[in-house]
């Protein structure tokens, strides 16, 4: 079982920054590829970012590429997310995810990952 907790959400101007991390209670963290998704209201929850578990290589939506970095410290079990020249359309609930799958799998998809935190409220006011 993995226990995943986000924080750094809040409240930032579009054109600025936020830097997101996600910790891990998992004993062997770096077994674990990780994702970051996101979900506004009434929308479907989507991908973001994902990194692999070495941190060698790393995924982006379109929307956010060139904007976001994903990286991760297995030292320290965690997971960031750095957003750079946020946009109103940034503001989203941002969810992070695990998964260890063997085998075929995507990324960028939900149904890859078994393990979620509970979220952290970003807002982008124009």
């Amino acid at each position: 079982q993995v226990q995943l907790v986000e924080s750094g959400g809040g409240l930032v101007q579009a054109g600025g920054s936020l830097r997101l991390s996600c910790a891990a209670s998992a004993r062997t963290f770096s077994s674990y590829y990780m994702g970051w998704f996101r979900q506004a209201p009434g929308k479907e929850r989507e991908f973001v970012a994902a990194i692999s578990r070495s941190g060698g290589s790393t995924v982006y939506a379109d929307l956010v590429k060139g904007r976001f970095t994903i990286s991760r410290d297995n030292a320290k079990n965690t997971v960031y997310l750095q957003m750079n020249s946020l946009k109103p359309e940034d503001t989203a609930v941002y969810y992070c995810a695990a998964g260890n799958r063997a085998g075929s799998y995507s990324l960028r998809a939900r149904g890859s990952y078994d393990y979620w935190g509970q979220g952290t409220q970003v807002t982008v006011s124009s």
